[in-house]
């Protein structure tokens, strides 16, 4: 290839492009004149391809350190005309005194040219028209991208090129073989040919720029399967020699290509031109090596399984060494290495979004915050394992056991992700690939054919199917809590840990679980400490009254609760009877009416719950039910199970058949899943919450009394003077205090619920049906068929009523429709009861509730609790109570 000289004080002949073509002796090698044309008989021997170094007297300095920026851009940022003269203005806008450009070659053009050879040597006739391709490909790129005297150059260039490729892949279809130097002789054009271009388009400029072919500079040695080292001494030296000759400011050069120390060409392997940049930033000890690509820069986990995962601002070198491993798309330990040993920074950047500031990586910033979230930068899985348990009494103590084990997993060729081993050396397990297992397993039991039969080892066991997933964070050494944090978002997410690694060192924690949770314990890990302490992703059944109000409260808070509590609330799905809206990432509160018009679907509990309960980039899920429904309440017991909390106003669950309520308490007490229902009894008033402090402190109910229904306390307060009971009830039914009909309030069911969810509380193992309950409905009027009927005839029973608050008016008291739960007996009771009107129950007003709760503690005088216990404002307030105590269980401050 020909090394451009722009505007560069080197002699033409100098800078004239040497060929690389087979020498006499069957080596490629350096020389003024073409590479044979197509037919010749001396390209391919047996002989490796070499490149011969022409030997010049080293006459220019090549200055070292802050002077140089090198800059690396990839295939996508080389992938068209357009993008090339971007990374030119990109060259031409760094303000640095030097700068040094490695380049990949055009998007796909890899790929094209490992066709090219593959299908060469299996004698496929299509390489001809593939190669055409990367010719036309090129061909076009030049025409858009350049003009006169340096597009005719480069297209003579590229004619020739083309003309000993195919006669090359000619010679390689014959044979029906390519030597691994010549397919990556050929494999390595691409980037001659991007570079090139790029040198051409920074030319344009005026630019003192010079083209480099890095086989010329770079020289590596095989250091294992797919893995070169380089050999910085002689890469120096080559450096210094090619800067004597063309000593631009500018230098644009190939990246992914080498040569070995005998001058054959190769390549740097796989994320190849990123580690040609790490080099050849070392060798001129550069102020920084940027790597331009199509992303901000590095995430804190896969933004493909991790919607809210963020850029990273910073990286220690050793945080990505070890993100890398675990398979985040970062880059490969390899490049960090030239790098990290010159303290250079590497900053990851976007190509196509300039503003992004992007990641540096580098030395351990000393600046950063040392709290618990700030320990773990990322996390990384790796999937498709599976994990090898070897367990035995017979290992423990033993000496060589595990060199045994390892060396015949080596005899095999598998790869050892993970290790773990208990302290008691009774077992020892690794992840190997799921594609490598059967052999790791054949062989262990081959080794230990004897130790299985005598017992001394129990079993060789393969758990298929798991992943790993892996925190990484420098500071994780020195701060305490980072494992705990860890693993109650794991189990807060209902994942099982199979195996834990954890090195010495600390920069990570390693664990393997189900490849079917994977991706659910990343979101939950990163949740926890990426997003907020806790984030909650929400679905609210029955968007009525109560639920439209929630919503309405979440919307007023959301931002609030986020800000000043670090809870993170999203509603991910609202559902009512007939339609359904749901979101990925959180409804829009500010108009979720309208998205519920325009977006919303036929409804569908099932698809409801299997949407929250597959949504993966929230650990924790809460259903809301605000709805009466029987059937709906029926199902608390399978969320729970799946891992779903569970908060609700709906009265049925608790007051429904006992065995069922036994079943959901016996769950919700075994698991890390919630149910609260403080709204089931007193609406915003805390009732429950109040009954469980005085048992979880050990005091001991005697009683409860109270008020329950805000309906019918409305009713009896207003019911007073001359004043007709079914005038009071027609004025509390247009107010909205009762139900459309009536009845549904006056029978007393309602109230006899809310007595035996408190009675159940208390300990009592009670049915609904052994309450008794005192209706307020007439029985002539039972029958009715419509509310308004029943409102028509109220009336002739007003004479009946007027004439039982007489009778209380006469002794000085009132009435009220009360419940009692007469703990000690085990009995309930819901009634209609005369107070003295100084008694706590004749002072209420409105539709307050009130409730009495007599213990050993309270004995001589209740504590009393009393407030508003109706309306849609205080029910729903009471709901998002619960949801603010599950935040807080999960992990909130409190």
């Amino acid at each position: 290839m020909r090394s451009l000289a722009v505007a560069s004080p080197v002699p033409p002949a100098a800078a004239h492009r040497r060929r690389l073509r087979p020498s006499a002796s069957g080596r490629i090698g350096h020389s003024q004149g073409n590479l044979p044309r197509h037919g010749s008989k001396n390209l391919l021997t047996p002989a490796a391809a070499a490149i011969s170094v022409e030997q010049v007297e080293v006459s220019t300095y090549l200055p070292k350190g802050d002077m140089w920026s090198v800059h690396k851009f990839g295939g996508t940022c080389m992938g068209t005309p357009q993008r090339i003269q971007n990374v030119a203005d990109v060259v031409l806008g760094d303000s640095s005194e030097r700068k040094l450009i490695i380049v990949s070659a055009m998007s796909k053009v890899t790929d094209m040219m490992y066709s090219l050879v593959h299908k060469a040597q299996s004698r496929d006739d299509s390489y001809t028209e593939e190669l055409d391709k990367v010719f036309e490909k090129h061909m076009a790129a030049a025409k858009d991208l350049l003009d006169g005297e340096n597009l005719a150059r480069f297209l003579s260039e590229l004619h020739s090129d083309i003309s000993n490729l195919r006669a090359m892949l000619r010679a390689i279809y014959i044979a029906g073989h390519a030597t691994e130097s010549f397919s990556e002789f050929v494999v390595g054009h691409g980037e001659l040919w991007s570079s090139q271009m790029l040198s051409y388009a920074v030319q344009k400029s005026g630019a003192s720029c010079s083209w480099m072919d890095t086989r010329e500079v770079l020289v590596v040695k095989p250091s294992g399967p797919d893995m070169v080292d380089p050999d910085y001494e002689e890469s120096e030296k080559r450096l210094e020699k090619w800067f004597s000759r063309q000593p631009a400011e500018i230098i644009v050069a190939t990246g992914f290509i080498a040569s070995t120390a005998e001058n054959i060409p190769t390549t740097l392997k796989r994320d190849g031109s990123d580690f040609s940049a790490a080099i050849i930033g070392s060798l001129v000890r550069a102020r920084q090596v940027t790597i331009w690509t199509d992303v901000d820069g590095v995430f804190s986990a896969d933004p493909r399984k991790v919607s809210e995962a963020v850029i990273l601002s910073t990286l220690s070198y050793q945080e990505a060494w070890e993100m890398s491993y675990f398979g985040a798309n970062v880059l490969h330990p390899r490049t960090i290495i030239p790098v990290m040993k010159d303290n250079i920074p590497i900053v990851i950047r976007n190509m196509f979004n300039l503003s992004a500031p992007g990641t540096v990586i580098c030395k351990q910033p000393a600046n950063e915050d040392a709290d618990l979230d700030a320990c773990v930068k990322s996390f990384a899985t790796i999937d498709k394992l599976a994990l090898v348990n070897v367990e035995g009494t017979g290992m423990a103590g033993v000496p060589g056991t595990s060199s045994a084990i390892f060396s015949a997993v080596k005899e095999v060729g598998a790869n050892v992700i993970m290790i773990s081993q208990a302290s008691s050396e009774h077992s020892i397990c690794f992840a190997v690939p799921e594609k490598e297992v059967a052999a790791v397993s054949a062989a262990l039991h081959v080794r230990f054919r004897e130790a299985l039969a005598a017992g001394r080892l129990s079993k060789v066991e393969v758990i298929h199917d798991c992943s790993i997933l892996a925190a990484v964070g420098l500071r994780m050494a020195s701060t305490p809590g980072v494992s705990a944090i860890l693993f109650d978002a794991l189990a807060k997410a209902n994942i099982n840990v199979r195996a834990i690694a954890q090195g010495c060192s600390e920069y990570n924690i390693t664990v393997v679980l189900k490849q079917e949770d994977c991706v659910r314990a990343l979101r939950a890990a990163h949740s926890r400490f990426f997003l907020s302490k806790t984030t909650l992703a929400i679905g609210v059944i029955g968007p009525g009254l109560i639920g439209a109000t929630l919503l309405n409260q979440l919307r007023d808070q959301v931002a609030i609760l986020k800000e000043n509590m670090n809870i993170d609330v999203r509603v991910i799905g609202i559902t009512g009877a007939s339609t359904m809206l749901l979101s990925e990432t959180g409804v829009d509160l500010t108009r979720w009416k309208e998205e519920m018009q325009k977006e919303a679907k036929p409804a569908d509990l099932a698809n409801f719950v299997r949407h929250l309960s597959e949504d993966h980039v929230f650990p924790n899920k809460v259903l809301v039910d605000c709805t009466a429904d029987t059937n709906v309440a029926s199902h608390y017991y399978d969320w729970l199970k799946k891992g779903i909390h569970v908060i609700t106003p709906n009265k049925k669950a608790n007051s429904g058949p006992l065995d069922r309520y036994l079943k959901l308490r016996t769950l919700q007490r075994a698991s890390y899943t919630h149910y609260f229902y403080e709204a089931t009894v007193g609406a915003g008033l805390p009732i429950i919450s109040t009954l469980r402090g005085l048992l979880e402190t050990g005091d001991k109910i005697l009683r409860i009394e109270g008020i329950f229904s805000g309906t019918l306390s409305y009713i009896f307060n207003n019911f007073e003077g001359t004043r007709s009971f079914s005038d009071v009830v027609a004025e509390a039914k247009e107010a909205g205090y009762t139900e459309p009909d009536p009845r549904d309030d006056l029978s007393g069911t309602d109230v006899a619920r809310k007595v035996i969810i408190l009675a159940r509380e208390s300990g009592l193992r009670l049915e609904l049906s052994d309450i008794p309950v005192e209706s307020l409905v007439p029985e002539a009027l039972k029958s009715c068929s419509s509310p308004n009927e029943f409102m028509q005839k109220l009336p002739s029973f007003d004479q009946d009523w007027a004439r039982q608050r007489h009778e209380a008016e006469a002794a000085g008291e009132v009435l009220r429709y009360v419940g009692a739960v007469d703990v000690l007996n085990g009995k309930g009771r819901v009634e209609l009861q005369r107070y003295k009107r100084d008694h706590p129950f004749a002072q209420l007003s409105g539709s307050d509730n009130i409730i009495a709760f007599t213990t050993s503690r309270y004995k001589e005088q209740p504590l009393i609790v009393r407030g508003p216990g109706a309306g849609a404002e205080v029910t729903a307030g009471g709901v998002f109570c619960d949801i603010l105590r599950l935040a807080s269980y999960l992990g909130a401050p409190s």
